[in-house]
């Protein structure tokens, strides 16, 4: 069973978050508060040595655990991403590959991190298989994405603009649930919620972090001078700030083998 919205187009984001690399850690405000709150969860429980961080990004959170004294294996997608991690040295190990087909042998890690990076699968079941199949005896697997609901301010102000999809769309959180049933697990659900003085830096902050429309490729429509302006009179405001929420599912799968 293929626990995806839509078919994932793995080159663009590849190439979307490659091209993001250099500023992303300056613009990835979200995926360092899930992250830390990743570390917390994985943090309670009993870990070996041996981290996966599985779509390391910039590195950032595989420099955090090499602080703890664990060895990291950082493993993403984007070869620009990767080179970029490489550069800043966060790792033991640097891997380029897919999070549905990891390249590493059975029951070879400890733990396997991997923060806001499943919402970019064909497959959930798969991906999680795939961490399981990796994970030792004993070890964990944390991870953080986004769910049903995130962006749907933004979301809901494109559909009284156009008729095309702007948003991503993301699995509900009954249907993460299913995808970890097979396993020893908890669940749990959170919102967080950003605010911006103007609408472009909104816009802007889902670029930098190449988080742009990419399941069937780029966004449709040139984004005009006067489409910004119809979209800004539209978006829904909080305080004269335009809000931008995000649904997050984070789970915690025991490995019992």
């Amino acid at each position: 069973m293929t626990l995806a919205v839509n078919a994932v187009n793995k080159q663009a984001i590849a190439g979307a978050f490659g091209r993001a690399a250099s500023k992303y850690d300056t613009v990835a405000k979200l995926q360092q508060q899930t992250g830390e709150y990743l570390m917390e969860l994985a943090q309670t429980e009993n870990i070996g040595t041996q981290v996966l961080d599985a779509g390391c990004g910039t590195g950032f959170f595989s420099t955090r655990w090499t602080q703890q004294g664990k060895q990291v294996i950082a493993l993403d997608l984007a070869s620009g991403m990767l080179s970029h991690a490489q550069e800043q040295q966060v790792a033991d190990y640097y891997l380029q590959g897919d999070i549905e087909h990891l390249g590493l042998a059975d029951n070879s890690i400890d733990m396997c991190f991997s923060n806001l990076v499943v919402q970019w699968c064909n497959d959930l079941s798969r991906a999680l298989r795939e961490f399981y199949r990796v994970t030792r005896s004993g070890g964990l697997i944390v991870f953080s994405t986004l769910i049903q609901g995130s962006l749907h301010e933004l979301e809901t102000a494109w559909k009284q603009v156009d008729d095309y999809r702007h948003i991503n769309q993301f699995l509900p959180l009954r249907t993460i649930m299913q995808a970890c049933q097979p396993y020893r697990h908890k669940i749990i659900s959170r919102q967080y919620c950003q605010y911006y003085p103007q609408l472009l830096p909104l816009l802007n902050s889902l670029k930098g972090i190449g988080a742009t429309h990419l399941h069937h490729g780029c966004q449709q429509g040139l984004m005009t001078r006067k489409r910004l302006n119809t979209l800004a009179e539209i978006y829904p405001r909080h305080n004269g700030d335009y809000p931008l929420s995000y649904q997050i599912a984070f789970g915690v799968i025991y490995c019992d083998k």
